[in-house]
């Protein structure tokens, strides 16, 4: 797995001040994408050990609320694969910090209703997300006043909530 970017200090992914991780890949191609060229399996830097202990030296400070993944597509299988060691690591040394990630694919029909049943990572790693922005960016539906959303078909998803009742609870539209 490669990655685009690391935003340390970052306040626009998730509440609070946050580590965001973009990875690289992305089959989606969203018009309007506003990081294209994190399409590209190949674009960016391997995304080593030394990395995921960088990422976790940037959490320690307690002004840090969390991690976020965006991309690119966190949630394209060889990337589920390269971030659960991540998450893993995270969960464990900093269980108090929340994990929000955003991705194309829809929470049920996508991710849970298929990825869940043809990749072995997917449950793992979705045992590991608080929050999910799902949905592709739609640039006809865009609009700047959402807060942590591009365009208004994306939700806001409370994972653990909606694992657990079996439908999607939102953290707020």
């Amino acid at each position: 797995m490669n990655y685009a970017e690391i935003k340390y200090n970052d306040v626009a992914n998730g509440p609070g001040v946050r580590t965001s991780l973009f990875v690289s890949g992305c089959t989606h191609r969203c018009k309007g994408c506003f990081n294209e060229i994190a399409w590209d399996f190949n674009y960016g830097q391997p995304f080593t050990q030394d990395t995921i202990n960088e990422i976790l030296e940037s959490l320690k400070p307690s002004y840090i609320a969390g991690l976020t993944l965006l991309g690119g597509e966190p949630f394209e299988h060889s990337n589920q694969q390269g971030l659960l060691p991540l998450l893993r690591a995270v969960k464990k040394e900093f269980p108090d910090k929340d994990i929000w990630c955003f991705s194309g694919y829809l929470f049920d029909k996508d991710i849970c209703e298929r990825m869940c049943k043809e990749y072995e990572e997917t449950s793992e790693m979705l045992s590991y997300i608080d929050v999910l922005v799902d949905g592709k960016f739609i640039e006809e539906l865009k609009d700047l006043m959402l807060k942590f959303k591009g365009s208004s078909n994306q939700r806001t998803i409370l994972v653990q909530e909606s694992l657990k009742t079996g439908s999607i609870v939102k953290l707020f539209d």
